[in-house]
């Protein structure tokens, strides 16, 4: 095998890994991201139909959390100021899953191998978890600020209302709600299309 061919090879392996995919072009509009990634309007629906969570809050939330971008994780901390250091959290990936709660996940849910940087995964984390939040915080599944509040919270800082003294998570869950509300209304006059187009997509 010539070097060409080989680099070749390499280069497209990596283009073809989740955490190489690009972010979709339109994220402000559902059924522009759900035309572009046609496997995602998939993950989506079949974690609605597990969880009970609409597509249009998994999809809003994860975009806060990610901006839909495979491998994001939180900003390094700076030592002295400037020295790029240690980061605040272990997050990563599209829903920016915690190391032990992403354990959590694959063991209840039996899925071993699920990864963060991989759409589908990362989307039925998040029905998971939603659904498991709003069950035991009392939150209406279809209530995406109580939601999302929640899920940086966890259900018991929730429910003791520590989001409350922290404007900066109030503000991103009212973006939330709002993206939510857009991407309803979007998804509403589209989704027979998307139902309709074949599942031969890879992203």
């Amino acid at each position: 095998m010539s070097v060409s061919t080989a680099l070749a090879i390499v280069v497209a392996v990596a283009l073809l890994s989740p955490a190489c995919t690009a972010p979709p072009r339109n994220p402000d509009n559902l059924c522009s991201v759900f035309s572009q990634r046609h496997s995602w309007y998939h993950a989506t629906r079949n974690a609605e139909k597990r969880w009970g969570v609409d597509q249009a809050t998994l999809m809003a939330a994860m975009f806060q959390e990610s901006s839909f971008r495979a491998g994001a994780r939180p900003a390094r901390t700076r030592l002295l100021g400037f020295i790029p250091w240690t980061r605040p959290s272990s997050a990563y990936g599209y829903a920016q899953a915690l190391d032990s709660t992403w354990n959590v996940y694959r063991r209840e849910t039996r899925r071993p191998r699920a990864q963060r940087d991989r759409f589908p995964d990362a989307a039925d984390f998040m029905g998971w978890y939603f659904a498991r939040i709003a069950k035991r915080a009392g939150i209406d599944e279809r209530d995406p600020a109580s939601l999302y509040l929640a899920y940086h919270e966890g259900a018991g800082g929730y429910s003791r209302g520590s989001h409350t003294r922290k404007r900066w998570l109030l503000d991103a869950a009212d973006r939330v709600a709002a993206r939510t509300q857009r991407y309803r209304a979007q998804l509403a006059g589209c989704r027979k299309r998307l139902d309709e187009r074949k599942r031969f997509w890879l992203f």
